[in-house]
């Protein structure tokens, strides 16, 4: 009688945070040698872009050579619906099982974003809950997590914190949910993280500096991990005083506490 067929695992696999960004030097400097090395024997993937996947699987075969020819690779690309509109959430009907066929098969699977850690303020959530109800391992590999760096970088609660996605684009509703979330930093001590587009991270930041009290921490990491990276923390009467130049129109994290 033949044995039933064991499933492959699941790999989180982060990425490098420079996409876009810089000249992109080798993955050496932003992932570990563990991370680098899984990810070259993979040749099924599920991704948020196929584009940027690879780009990122050229970079690796260049220090460990691909288990298959790029083009042999299989890539299927997340359904923009759950592109930043909430994958967690089982409302929206998406179904992300079919996607891990082939993991169910017996074939080891990564699931990667554009950058940074897949289903961190990236979409995956979705493939990865999939994946614990078909029973397929999951392992999460080291890379950088931009949230978490900034975090460690702000100086606010570490202990006590939240992500809070996108904020209104809108001002007037941008300001009222600034207000709550300040109201929250000052009342529990938790520490408020958010990001933004980089071309609407200067409109973002001038909107804090007008509606947060003066007293109220404002911390902002802009290019985590990049070259230019910049961090700026303090209270919001200290960036009106000593208003720093920095880099946004990079990735940046913002982070309010007290």
């Amino acid at each position: 009688m033949n044995s039933p067929t064991r499933s492959g695992t699941l790999y989180l696999v982060p990425t490098p945070l420079d996409f876009g960004c810089d000249a992109a030097p080798g993955l050496a400097s932003a992932l570990p040698e563990a991370t680098i090395a899984t990810a070259s024997r993979l040749t099924h993937w599920i991704t948020e872009n196929a584009k940027s996947t690879r780009a990122f699987l050229k970079r690796v075969d260049a220090t460990h050579p691909l288990a298959a020819p790029l083009q042999a690779q299989h890539i299927t690309e997340l359904p923009r619906q759950v592109h930043k509109k909430g994958d967690h959430e089982s409302a929206g009907g998406f179904d992300a099982r079919p996607l891990l066929a082939a993991a169910v098969a017996g074939e080891d699977m990564g699931l990667v974003s554009e950058a940074g850690m897949p289903a961190i303020a990236d979409p995956g959530a979705s493939v990865v809950r999939a994946a614990h109800t078909l029973r397929v391992p999951v392992v999460p590999l080291v890379g950088p997590v931009s949230l978490m760096l900034a975090l460690a970088a702000s100086g606010l609660n570490g202990q006590h914190f939240a992500f809070v996605g996108y904020l209104p684009q809108e001002a007037t509703a941008r300001a009222q949910r600034v207000r709550e979330l300040e109201a929250l930093a000052h009342k529990t001590g938790q520490t408020q993280l958010f990001i933004e587009t980089p071309y609407r991270n200067e409109a973002l930041l001038q909107g804090l500096l007008s509606t947060l009290k003066p007293i109220t921490r404002l911390a902002v990491c802009c290019g985590v991990t990049l070259p230019e990276q910049t961090v700026f923390s303090g209270t919001v009467a200290d960036w009106k005083t000593h208003r720093p130049r920095l880099p946004l129109a990079l990735p940046a994290v913002f982070l309010v506490g007290r």
